[in-house]
């Protein structure tokens, strides 16, 4: 058997990346999978194609994370369409990487919105759904929450931030058996560094030379570790933060 079979998940910011393979993953793991997306509908509905392509179970919802009202919506449709929520993938995210002199209060309020509200609006909308059983919820934050990198003082602080929530709302929950965790990956090849041009500067190098691995992650380094958070084998496991970045520190 599956170790999701029969489970509803939904994923955030999931067209592409890390939350695209992730949501393949746990499709291919039995659970079916709310593919969510904030611009990218094409992109969405590629994945939902892959993963029913393959005999899973998957729709594509358009919300942004951080509105009350379309956080609602997504719940409502997951709801809908396969009638409960067992499992919450937070993995919208944005990044602008800038030096303090440049950050504006509207790059504040953008990145804090979708990466820390987004999170705390869907989670909070996961816990009011989740039945009798429980659930999962797993929070993708960043290596750079502790790694603290130049030039990223917003994004940085809002994936610290990502941490510390994870670890209050497993303590808040964990009366409810509602276990709640995170992964923080490191530096992860994706389609959203590649637009950034990072890829262009001596970055590559100097990030695969701090990886004792030896390379870049990849999102598919990152996915099986959802699996395993949102299945039974992590029964016991709750409040916690895997780093999962090929040793880096």
């Amino acid at each position: 058997m599956k170790k999701l079979q029969d489970k509803v998940a939904i994923v955030t910011g999931a067209s592409k990346g890390i939350g695209a393979s992730i949501a393949r993953h746990l499709a291919e793991e039995g659970a079916a999978v709310v593919v969510n997306y904030a611009s990218s509908a094409s992109d969405a509905a590629r994945v939902v194609s892959e993963i029913t392509r393959s005999g899973g179970r998957a729709i594509a919802v358009q919300a942004d994370v951080a509105r009350q009202a379309d956080v609602d919506r997504l719940f409502a449709d997951t709801e809908k369409a396969f009638g409960r929520v067992d499992i919450l993938v937070n993995n919208a995210g944005i990044y602008e990487f800038a030096p303090l002199e440049a950050v504006s209060e509207a790059s504040y309020r953008k990145q804090f919105d979708t990466n820390v509200l987004g999170v705390l609006l869907a989670s909070q909308a996961a816990a009011r759904r989740f039945g009798a059983a429980g659930g999962s919820i797993i929070n993708i934050g960043s290596v750079a929450g502790t790694a603290t990198p130049p030039m990223g003082a917003v994004y940085n602080a809002t994936k610290a931030a990502v941490d510390a929530i994870t670890r209050t709302l497993a303590k808040e929950f964990g009366p409810r058996n509602i276990r709640v965790n995170a992964i923080n990956p490191g530096t992860v090849e994706t389609e959203g560094v590649h637009a950034t041009g990072i890829f262009e500067s001596d970055f590559l190098k100097e990030a695969v030379a701090k990886t004792p691995l030896g390379r870049l992650g990849q999102p598919q380094d990152i996915a099986p570790v959802a699996v395993f958070l949102a299945s039974s084998d992590a029964a016991w496991v709750t409040g916690e933060t895997l780093r999962v970045a090929g040793g880096l520190q």
